[in-house]
């Protein structure tokens, strides 16, 4: 399941990667990409709740064998755009992908283990997904910025794993009905539907949540082109950088995992995230690009250290029987934000200059930050 997770998020960070190609390609201005990037975060909201029921109905092997088949679909549309229309409908599939994958896998994965070996389980998980983000800009580095392959080809060599893992799907075991050892003690079944799910505590994660997607969303979106138009270093070098910031998660997922598995899930959380901010805060401070690249690297180092214990969080939150429902919910507020913060991004790069994404993103962080530690109540027993 950790290789599928790579497999899902192979794609996502090529687009903005190569939005500088794509600017002088189309003639775009910053607000207009910061629209090419928020379209794809747009269809996954309206398809987040949807795919977590039927991911609940139906099972996880055949939604990730469903999210599979169509990711290469998009990726040889991409590879045939001719207009900026053309091609944000073809990333809007790939992404489309992860929106279907996420409920059913993170749903498979806290059903196999005990409340307390999820943030283990789910940091293991957890880096492979990390894997996956690194590979696109990685992929842009190196068959781009050092190959010099067309930015369309890449989206062609991307897909070959994709075809591979859906042959790989038809090998994982069908998804438990229940969490492990949930049938050795009677337990009052949930009712069905979202209302029962939306305590308060789940309410203010989910704000949480969103919180921290806008000023991910706002970063994600323009680090690269701000690298290159403000830092002046080459593409290969910045779109390096940028899957750096997830390729270190190979270590920090499962890392984080273990970490809150022990000390627990809230308290990691919080720490993790706050020292997150640190690292970002102080890369706006220093002129050295090699130093700026150390601090952003360990912003997305303690990222994925806090995501085995988010999404444990949200497997505490929701009842087995809707554990699909419940990953779709974490998983609308951050898509909803998706699709506002780099229009948002693109207008303050334009009108104010691409420092400012920065800071706004600071500012939502913090608020975030206070939300999840005062307002967040969980059981870690």
């Amino acid at each position: 399941m950790s290789f599928t997770h790579t497999l899902t998020h192979i794609f996502e960070g090529v687009h903005t990667s190569i939005f500088s190609i794509l600017r002088a390609e189309f003639g775009l201005s910053l607000q207009q990409l910061g629209v090419i990037a928020a379209i794809p975060p747009l269809c996954q909201t309206l398809l987040s709740i949807p795919t977590g029921l039927l991911s609940d109905r139906y099972g996880a092997k055949r939604m990730i064998l469903l999210s599979f088949s169509l990711a290469p679909i998009g990726a040889v549309l991409a590879s045939m755009a001719s207009s900026p229309a053309m091609f944000i409908l073809a990333i809007s599939m790939v992404y489309v992908n992860t929106t279907i994958y996420h409920p059913a896998s993170y749903s498979f994965t806290t059903k196999m283990f005990r409340p307390q070996d999820r943030p283990k389980a789910l940091g293991l998980h957890g880096a492979g997904g990390t894997l996956g983000h690194a590979s696109g800009p990685l992929a842009v580095s190196v068959l781009i910025g050092i190959l010099a392959f067309q930015w369309r080809q890449v989206y062609l060599i991307l897909a070959v794993p994709m075809i591979v893992g859906i042959l790989m799907v038809f090998f994982i075991r069908e998804e438990p009905t229940r969490d492990v050892l949930e049938d050795l003690a009677p337990v009052e079944e949930a009712s069905n539907g979202i209302r029962s799910l939306l305590t308060r505590s789940l309410v203010m994660f989910l704000s949480f949540s969103a919180l921290r997607m806008v000023g991910a969303a706002m970063v994600n979106t323009f680090l690269v082109l701000y690298l290159q138009d403000v830092r002046n270093v080459s593409l290969a070098y910045a779109s390096f950088i940028s899957s750096s910031t997830m390729l270190t998660g190979f270590i920090s997922a499962p890392l984080g995992g273990y970490v809150a598995s022990r000390v627990g899930e809230k308290k990691w959380l919080v720490v993790a995230q706050a020292l997150r901010y640190v690292f970002l805060a102080l890369s706006l401070l220093v002129p050295n690009v090699t130093i700026f690249a150390i601090f952003i690297v360990g912003y997305g180092f303690c990222n994925t250290l806090s995501m085995a214990a988010r999404n444990s969080i949200m497997a505490r939150l929701s009842p087995s029987n809707q554990r699909g429902l419940g990953f779709a919910l974490l998983f609308l507020p951050q898509s909803m934000m998706g699709a506002v913060a780099p229009i948002l991004a693109g207008f303050l790069a334009e009108t104010l200059g691409f420092v400012t994404i920065f800071y706004s993103a600071l500012i939502a962080y913090v608020v975030g930050l206070a939300v999840l530690q005062f307002t967040v109540k969980i059981s870690e027993h």
